[in-house]
C-alpha cells in the first residue's frame, strides 16, 4: 500500500490517498483544503477512486470532498454516524473560525468499527477512537504496518478537545486502547505534521509518557 501526502489550507491539513499496490486501486481519506490536488493526482495517473474515508467530521478535514466528488460523482462517502450532525453542520463550523465554505454532499455509507474496509486487495481495519471528535475512527493496515489516525494523536501531540464533542479523558482512553496498543513500527499518518510511529509517541510524547502502562494522573 502506498501512501501519498496532501497538505493545505490554514488549518495545514493532511489529506492523503491509499493506494492498493499496483492495482492503482485507491481511497480518499479526509479530503481537506489540498483536495484539488488530490483531485488532479486522482485523473492524472487513472486512479481508480473506490472511496472516501473520513476520519471524523471537523471542517478542515471534509471541506474539499466536493472537490472529490465534481471527478466522481458516484463514489461512496463513508463516516461515523457520531459524526453525522457535525459533517451537516460544517457552514456552522466554519463561522466559528469567520470562514465560509460549500454545503459537502451527504454521505452515503456507515462507518462500523470492528468492520473490515477492502478496496482492492488492501484492507484496513476500522478502530472506534472518540475524543477528539464523537465518532473519530483510525483505519489500520496491520500487513503494511501503517495507521491513519486523523487528529488522535500526532508527533509529539494530541488532539484538541475543546470543540465541540471533545472530551480530554475519552481522547486519552482512545489514545491507550486503539494507538498505543499497536506495534512500535506502525506508522502513524497524523491528520497536521509529519507521519511518527507508535514507539516514537510511546516513549516521547509528552502528553503519553505520564500515562504509560497505567490509569489517567
Amino acid at each position: 500500500m502506498e501512501i501519498r501526502t496532501f497538505t493545505g489550507g490554514g488549518f495545514g491539513e493532511n489529506g492523503y490517498l491509499a493506494i492498493c499496490g499496483t492495482s492503482l486501486t485507491c481511497v480518499a481519506i479526509d479530503p481537506g483544503a489540498a483536495a484539488g490536488q488530490m483531485a488532479q493526482e486522482i485523473r492524472g495517473h487513472d486512479l481508480d477512486l473506490e472511496a472516501v474515508l473520513l476520519t471524523h467530521a471537523h471542517l478542515d478535514h471534509i471541506e474539499g470532498v466536493h472537490e472529490i466528488r465534481a471527478i466522481a460523482p458516484d463514489v461512496p462517502i463513508w463516516l461515523h454516524p457520531d459524526d453525522l450532525g457535525m459533517y451537516r453542520g460544517v457552514q456552522k463550523q466554519a463561522a466559528m473560525f469567520g470562514l465560509r465554505v460549500p454545503t459537502q454532499p451527504e454521505p452515503t455509507d456507515t462507518i462500523v468499527p470492528g468492520q473490515p474496509f477492502h478496496f482492492g486487495s488492501c484492507s484496513f481495519e476500522v478502530r472506534f477512537a472518540p475524543g477528539h471528535a464523537p465518532g473519530h475512527v483510525i483505519f489500520y493496515a496491520p500487513d503494511h504496518s501503517l495507521a491513519l489516525v486523523g487528529d488522535v494523536v500526532f508527533q509529539g501531540s494530541i488532539g484538541r478537545t475543546d470543540l465541540p464533542g471533545g472530551d480530554f479523558r475519552t481522547l486519552m482512553t482512545s489514545i491507550r486502547t486503539e494507538v498505543l496498543s499497536l506495534p512500535d513500527d506502525t506508522v502513524l499518518y497524523t491528520g497536521h505534521g509529519p507521519t511518527t510511529t507508535v514507539g516514537h509517541e510511546r516513549l516521547g510524547n509528552p502528553f503519553l509518557v505520564p500515562h504509560y502502562g497505567g490509569d489517567l494522573a
